[in-house]
């Protein structure tokens, strides 16, 4: 995520609004905080019913002070050297209150994911927190801790997720075309991988903060730009290889879409599927025609495909309405909530025009085109 997404790409769900989504034409939103003081560029539901959200420190001060006097204080912070206001918080669910936080670096753009005992792992960023590990451990007055140098590599829109070892992956970044593990395996711990390299568009990118799910096999299934492996993490073999989607329109950062794993419905069978759905995103030229103010309209498509079926496909669906940038959620019903984004533009830095302020509901088990 990047600056834009002050403007287009707040993850509302949990940080000031709650909705009822009985149905796609029913539900209401209420307001619960008319401000928490900072930006929720970065959102997570903890174990406890707590919320953390978070920001970058490098754009100055938020409208939140720091509890009893207390400051940050970054030499190397590109914006404020010295600063007493948060960049984080804790938002408490059912009593609606929230409490500042202290992050010491630059989570901007970072990434992270819930370890099996339910603390966050937050880890990279922007300048001194790109080789970060922050984590955050769930109770009524724990704070941010965060070990220095706990990367192997520096890790900016990368993208986390959980192993069944216990383990998380760091795959990709800004530069990085290569994965590794936290905690550390005790080999090298920087291990290349030839895809991120083959789908970064030169110049461009689109291949930021790639789609990463763990497969019903234990296989990771990576998406970037527009195109997916599976990939065995153990062995570092590309297990197989996906067709493109149909258009061959980027999906990935700055053309950001958005990536969901649908809910498995035959867990007593004796081959499980599993489908992602891939929504949204920016088509070919996008960015580079924002720079020039040239605001070209958003993708409208999804893209869906069975990862575990022996031939898979893309199978192409159309949204009410175009979105880059957007957010989307699996709701306990099955079904997918997409929210937020721009209906032009990129991301990037004010890249976006139109911003999307209508959700939409995707019912998985209705029929291809309905």
């Amino acid at each position: 995520m990047s600056a834009p997404t002050f403007i287009f790409s707040f993850v509302l769900l949990l940080q000031l609004l709650f909705a009822s989504l009985t149905s796609a034409a029913d539900g209401s939103w209420q307001l619960l905080q008319k401000s928490i003081g900072i930006s929720a560029m970065h959102m997570q539901l903890l174990r406890n019913d707590r919320v953390i959200m978070f920001d970058r420190t490098d754009f100055g001060p938020s409208n939140l002070s720091l509890p009893g006097g207390k400051c940050r204080n970054d030499p190397t912070d590109t914006a404020l050297q010295v600063d007493c206001t948060a960049h984080s918080v804790e938002y408490n669910v059912f009593a609606n209150k929230f409490r500042a936080l202290t992050v010491q670096t630059d989570t901007w753009c970072s990434s992270g994911s819930i370890m099996p005992d339910g603390n966050l792992v937050q880890t990279g960023g922007f300048n001194d927190g790109e080789r970060r590990i922050r984590v955050f451990s769930p109770c009524r007055t724990c704070d941010w801790n965060e070990i220095p140098n706990g990367l192997t590599t520096r890790r900016w829109y990368a993208s986390n997720h959980l192993l069944p070892d216990g383990r998380q992956i760091i795959i990709g970044g800004r530069g990085q075309f290569s994965y590794e593990f936290v905690p550390k395996n005790l080999v090298a711990n920087k291990i290349n991988l030839p895809f991120l390299s083959e789908t970064n568009d030169k110049g461009i990118e689109n291949n930021l903060y790639p789609f990463v799910f763990l497969n019903v096999d234990g296989n990771l299934f990576i998406f970037a730009n527009n195109r997916a492996i599976l990939f065995d993490y153990i062995n570092n073999q590309v297990v197989r290889t996906y067709p493109t989607i149909p258009g061959g329109d980027p999906r990935s950062y700055p053309s950001t879409g958005s990536a969901v794993l649908l809910p498995l419905k035959n867990l007593k069978a004796a081959a499980i599927q599993a489908e992602v759905l891939v929504c949204g995103g920016a088509p070919k030229g996008a960015y580079l025609n924002s720079l020039k103010g040239v605001f070209m309209k958003a993708l409208d498509t999804c893209a869906r495909i069975t990862i575990t079926d022996p031939n898979p496909q893309w199978v192409m669906e159309t949204m009410p309405m175009a979105r880059v940038m957007g957010d989307m959620i699996l709701l306990p019903d099955g079904n997918v909530l997409l929210i937020n984004g721009a209906g032009s533009g990129s991301a990037g830095w004010e890249q976006g025009r139109e911003p999307v302020l209508t959700p939409v509901l995707y019912r998985p088990d209705n029929g291809i085109g309905s």
